[in-house]
């Protein structure tokens, strides 16, 4: 053979989606602070309640800890106070309905009871995160207090339960984050939000005329998206902040028309010097470091787009010069559309599923309870909650979620069963329970190594509370809740399949005829137009999260949702080039034919897809006739 001869190199096939997901981690810096908490929270209770005497009140509380440390992420003070504080509260109420279910009726109306809470906790898990961070802790308390034998009453449990997730939140609020931006300490979370913002125009003003300007794009959306959560959280102190929160307001407010012209710079495919990123990179760093703009360069004002840009920039820096606030442009949704969306298509396919495998997993696990399958152990409640975590869909395709649960679960146990062989009783447990609160906010970046750090955080608590090792036998229940919820998982429902994506979909078409409707129409109310184009990205990039979950599930189930991608990346071209041609009306005061034939083009497009993919045609058909 010839040494200038080229041989072939084997290349090794693209893994499947559904196996490629279980292998993903999520990267990113160790969330100090976070672990800081963990550390302060589930082990340090469980140790107060053990001297005190009150080791059963102990464990409900360290429970309460871990399960708000797993929603402990990231963000602002005020998002935390929803994100954590809305979940401990459905998970006390149900911890109360569990108790006294428990104690009062039978198996047999104690599962009815329990497949009802599946139900409701399915169907509001549909509306949101925070709603579904509730509907766990709901019925994941519920199966707690109706099967753990503890001898305090409902109301001192649940008492407990929410001293235990209060604890945290006030370790949230109270402890400065390392490393936090200039200012008022309080405000870090909601300072560098807003600074993400103008750093991500300045990213997508870079990225104009190349490759990367879609993805820079969906990168700002995002970062607006952070931004008006940590905003619109609760007030912290009314009275004494508000200066400091007004100013804050106002800049993400002036961070508004920056996108909106950045969006329309980079729809128009021509590169930009790198002096028209610099004015929101230097907005960026005032906001991070609370200080003064300084002079900002001024952009070329050769075209609507780069104009709109100059001007976006000037009001900016005006806007922080001054203390008054301004509107965050966000729409409140009412009790109204949080029913429609739990009891609509998406909402029902989810709930019937909780409540099936919830339910399902309850009786079986009483009937084994009382067949004494667990010998002298009483913790059947654990198959319904594991359960709960694996029909989740927010965690991760099916598959994915069953692989990691029951890698996690078998390491886990193992560990656990090392640990408690060689640690005395009940200090070492008690020590190892602040260890594994300590490595719950690093644990969260991939499903089987949270996994395995709550089991045996959970195997702990048990033995704390004086029942033996059970490391079998949570291998057992795991790998029974992993079977019944494939099972369940691959069941038909009423209706079609993939409903969620769709409601998601509908629901991010209908915000982008609102919005092209709205600009078409010609209005000079300029913040309701913000609204408007705000709702629709944040509809479109929620859209674009159930499309990717659906596609990494099991050729079975993925085929349901098959086409909806292609119509999300119909609908986001829609509400670029409508953003495109807001700024250009308010350059020229008329649409060019330019943006007229491509919004025509795209809405024939998406009414050529609406049969294919399932959109009620109302939706459909009312962006068609725009």
């Amino acid at each position: 053979m010839s040494p200038r001869s080229t041989v072939a190199v084997r290349t090794l096939p693209a893994l499947p989606p559904w196996l490629a997901h279980a292998l993903r981690t999520q990267r990113g810096p160790v969330p100090w602070s976070a672990v800081v908490r963990g550390a302060l929270a589930a082990g340090p209770l469980l140790l107060t309640a053990v001297l005190a005497g009150h080791t059963s009140l102990g464990v409900v509380a360290a429970i309460a800890a871990m399960l708000a440390g797993i929603n402990d992420r990231p963000g602002s003070r005020r998002t935390a106070v929803r994100r954590l504080g809305a979940p401990a509260l459905a998970g006390a109420a149900g911890l109360l309905v569990g108790t006294y279910a428990g104690d009062h009726v039978g198996a047999v109306t104690l599962t009815l009871v329990l497949t009802a809470l599946g139900l409701l906790a399915g169907g509001m898990s549909a509306i949101g995160p925070v709603a579904s961070g509730g509907g766990t802790q709901l019925l994941v308390a519920a199966a707690i207090g109706a099967g753990m034998p503890l001898p305090d009453s409902g109301w001192a449990r649940a008492l407990a339960f929410l001293a235990g997730a209060g604890w945290l939140i006030v370790l949230r609020l109270a402890l400065p984050t390392p490393g936090a931006p200039a200012g008022d300490f309080r405000f870090d979370g909601e300072r560098a939000a807003v600074a993400a913002v103008y750093e991500a125009v300045a990213s997508l003003l870079d990225a104009a005329g190349t490759e990367h300007a879609t993805v820079r794009r969906a990168a700002l959306t995002a970062a607006l998206d952070q931004a008006q959560d940590a905003l619109a959280g609760p007030r912290l102190r009314r009275y004494a902040s508000s200066a400091a929160e007004r100013r804050l307001h106002a800049q993400y407010a002036a961070a508004l028309p920056l996108a909106e012209a950045a969006t329309a710079l980079a729809w128009a495919g021509e590169p930009l010097g790198g002096r028209a990123a610099e004015g929101p990179r230097r907005l960026a760093a005032a906001v991070r470091e609370s200080a003064a703009t300084g002079p900002l360069p001024a952009p070329a004002r050769s075209a609507p787009a780069l104009r709109a840009l100059d001007d976006a920039l000037l009001q900016a820096a005006h806007a922080f010069d001054q203390d008054g606030g301004s509107d965050l442009h966000t729409r409140r949704r009412g009790a109204r559309d949080l029913l429609r969306t739990a009891f609509g298509a998406g909402g029902r396919e989810y709930g019937l599923r909780v409540a099936l495998c919830f339910g399902a997993s309850a009786a079986i696990a009483q009937a084994l309870h009382h067949s004494h399958w667990y010998g002298h152990h009483t913790h059947w409640y654990w198959l319904p909650a594991t359960a709960v975590f694996l029909v989740k869909p927010d965690l991760g395709p099916l598959v994915s979620r069953v692989l990691c649960r029951v890698a996690g679960t078998v390491l886990g146990a193992l560990l656990f069963a090392g640990f408690a062989a060689v640690l005395p009783h009940p200090q070492g447990l008690v020590a190892l329970v602040a260890v594994c609160g300590t490595l719950i906010p690093v644990s969260t970046r991939h499903f089987a190594a949270q996994t395995a750090v709550v089991t045996v955080l959970v195997l702990s608590l048990v033995m704390v509370g004086g029942e033996p090792q059970a490391s079998v036998g949570r291998i057992g229940e795991t790998l029974l809740a992993c079977a019944l919820v494939l099972i369940v998982g691959h069941l038909p429902m009423p209706g079609e399949r993939g409903g969620h994506v769709r409601a998601r979909l509908a629901s991010a078409a209908g915000a982008a005829h609102a919005y092209l409707a709205h600009v078409l129409d010609g209005s000079d109310d300029r913040a309701a137009r913000w609204t408007l184009r705000r709702d629709a990205y944040r509809a479109l990039s929620e859209a674009r999260a159930a499309i990717a979950l659906s596609a990494a599930e099991l050729p079975a189930l993925a085929r349901h949702t098959e086409g909806t991608d292609e119509v999300a990346a119909l609908l986001e071209r829609l509400v670029d080039t409508t953003t495109a041609a807001a700024v250009h009306l308010d350059d020229t005061g008329r649409l060019d034919r330019r943006h007229g034939d491509r919004l025509t083009e795209l809405l024939g497009e998406l009414a050529a897809h609406r049969e294919r993919v399932g959109l009620p045609a109302a939706v459909a058909g009312h962006a068609v006739t725009v």
